[in-house]
């Protein structure tokens, strides 16, 4: 009987693993489709459409976190999306969106902060790079500088975030070290998963790096 009784346990275990990887293949499926629609959306989309394309891409990231609430990575996604969103729609309906995208993104940090290879932080350090500070907004740069610098310690070869911290401190005037963070970026590993991202990533950095040495220059 004990040797039954621990035969149903371990069906039990199984059938429980199975289904949990399951729901990671479908999470992992669903996730990748979202990423690429918002690489399309985010680069090759304008005007109207853009907005109208984001509006359809936060739906699905919405579905995604009802469906997979503990899923660090779809929270870090669905934070991406609405920043995303902000930006393109403009004006002070957009800051709605990116206090929604702070919340996703802290949320994903509260589950597994190095999801994703840090890429909640990543994300986050750009909006507190980019949003208005009071009191228009919670734009802060001590707190960009701080989420920037978590994300180069979890993924310091990643193109996102030696971009982003380069972008902060050309913004900073600190043109010198900007250059070395975005030729570091220049430098990363392709991502397989994401070539039309890294395509258009890859227009930044040269486009951001003609303007670092342009400020060198004088």
């Amino acid at each position: 009987m004990k040797f039954i009784k621990q035969l149903i346990a371990m069906a039990a275990l199984c059938l429980s693993l199975n289904t949990l990887a399951s729901e990671a293949n479908t999470a992992d499926s669903q996730l990748l489709a979202l990423q690429k629609s918002w690489a399309a959306t985010n680069y090759q989309s304008e005007g109207k459409t853009q907005v109208a394309e984001f509006e359809s891409l936060l739906t699905m990231a919405e579905q995604l976190t009802d469906e997979f609430p503990q899923n660090a990575s779809v929270w870090v996604w669905r934070g991406i999306v609405e920043s995303s969103f902000a930006g393109a729609k403009g004006g002070l309906g957009a800051l709605s969106l990116a206090k929604a995208a702070r919340r996703s993104l802290e949320k994903s940090i509260s589950l597994d902060d190095s999801v994703l290879k840090g890429s909640a932080y990543t994300s986050l350090g750009t909006l507190y790079h980019k949003v208005p500070g009071w009191p228009i907004g919670f734009g802060d740069d001590k707190k960009a500088k701080l989420m920037l610098s978590k994300a180069l310690e979890i993924n310091p070869e990643g193109i996102d975030p030696n971009y982003f911290y380069g972008e902060f401190l050309y913004d900073d005037n600190e043109y010198s070290l900007a250059k070395t963070y975005l030729e570091k970026a220049k430098q990363a590993e392709p991502r397989a998963s994401r070539p039309l991202a890294d395509q258009y990533r890859h227009q930044e950095i040269d486009a951001l790096l003609a303007k670092v040495t342009k400020k060198m220059s004088r």
